[in-house]
């Protein structure tokens, strides 16, 4: 049940020799008969190679492949990057027998590092040859770095079916158009290219901007997705009879995936689910949000049990939303720890805030926070900040 779980798609796997590990490190994805098409991608400066590509050729809402590569970025490399991106979906075009436009590409891995072209390139014969309507899973495991498990996930809305792969497990923030990972969603619903992208903005792009492990965006985040049509029946377009129920099977994916990276974020031992209540409008709602799910005293508080509440109000206080503290309110699972503005006093008294504590071991915290009165709502995931966290990302490239 993943990207293929929807009709038209086929895809595959392998390793092509890219990665030190020779793990799988080569994916393909085709829409047999092409696709309509949209993505998300980093708004970092240092946009890598692959990301510039894919941007461009999208502009006319139509792909038929996505190449992956995992282990090298391709970001930061220069004119030689570039090349390389452009070869690399050239030599697939030239395999699948289609124009190297239709041809996406998306990298990761140690940014810096150059594409591993020749390699990447000897492999390309027998992935093509390998692609079947069962080769999701294969895809999925391919598109791999320090994930520890792939990420997929399917649903179905109405006649249509929606499969989904993803990875990332560090280096994520919600900055898209989006955050540190690669997500590829598909679908085999009609919809048209002038609205694959409105259905990614309003499906995918809130859902995976909930996001964030470390606060850092990268250089290679890529959300795409591709809608085959080979469900037949009658264009699925905004306002239509079919679009809300699209909608919301896209959207079951898009939050189980998003789940999924966050339960396998590096060296979390807890995952923080932050729900913003009562501000005064949605974007407030969200910065507020954003803002303690990326705070690294909370983020320490949460791996060390540590159910202090000044943590999550410096958070608030500093994260430039309109608050008035007088009308915060802050649980720590189902604990008030602070009412009107004021922390709890038992929050420091011996023995005091017992189910905070008890709370804060479980893997799942809810940290929910009311600003007041307004309607703004918005909800984060965010991860605590571990030692192995540390290890990992300090010994990245040796």
């Amino acid at each position: 049940m993943s990207v293929t779980f929807p009709r038209g798609f086929r895809a595959a796997g392998t390793a092509a020799g890219m990665k030190p590990s020779m793990r799988p490190d080569l994916g393909l994805l085709i829409a047999d008969s092409g696709a309509s098409a949209a993505g998300l991608f980093t708004t970092n400066a240092f946009a890598a190679a692959p990301v510039r590509l894919s941007r461009a050729r999208l502009a006319n809402g139509r792909a038929r492949a996505v190449l992956v590569n995992s282990g090298q970025a391709n970001a930061a490399t220069g004119a030689r990057g570039q090349a390389d991106a452009l070869a690399a979906t050239e030599e697939v075009a030239r395999a699948l027998g289609v124009d190297p436009d239709e041809v996406l590409a998306c990298s990761t891995g140690v940014i810096g590092e150059p594409l591993h072209l020749s390699e990447l390139c000897a492999a390309v014969p027998a992935l093509v040859g390998s692609l079947a309507p069962d080769g999701g899973p294969a895809f999925a495991e391919a598109i791999l770095t320090t994930d520890t498990r792939s990420k997929q996930a399917a649903a179905e809305g109405g006649p249509y079916r929606v499969g989904g792969c993803a990875k990332g497990v560090g280096m994520i923030a919600p900055d898209l158009q989006l955050a540190t990972m690669l997500a590829f969603v598909t679908t085999d619903a009609p919809v048209p290219p002038a609205a694959v992208g409105r259905l990614a903005t309003e499906a995918l792009e809130p859902a995976f901007e909930s996001l964030t492990v470390d606060g850092c965006t990268s250089t290679n985040d890529s959300v795409l997705l591709l809608a085959s049509g080979a469900a037949g029946g009658e264009p699925v377009v905004p306002g239509g009879p079919s679009w809300d129920v699209l909608r919301g099977a896209v959207e079951e994916v898009a939050t189980s995936l998003v789940g999924q990276l966050a339960d396998d974020a590096e060296g979390a031992s807890h995952v923080a689910v932050v729900e913003v209540s009562g501000a005064r409008t949605e974007e407030d709602a969200r910065v507020v949000a954003r803002a303690v799910a990326d705070s690294l005293l909370v983020k320490t508080a949460l791996f060390g049990g540590d159910p202090n509440p000044g943590r999550i109000v410096q958070a608030i206080g500093a994260s430039g939303a309109h608050v008035d503290p007088e009308l915060v309110r802050v649980r720590i699972g189902d604990a008030t720890v602070v009412a009107g503005g004021v922390v709890v006093p038992d929050c420091f008294v011996p023995g005091g805030a017992r189910r905070a504590r008890a709370a804060l071991e479980q893997r799942h915290v809810v940290l929910g926070i009311d600003l007041g009165a307004g309607p703004g709502r918005s909800r984060a995931l965010g991860v605590d900040l571990s030692y192995r966290y540390v290890e990992i990302n300090a010994e990245y490239t040796t």
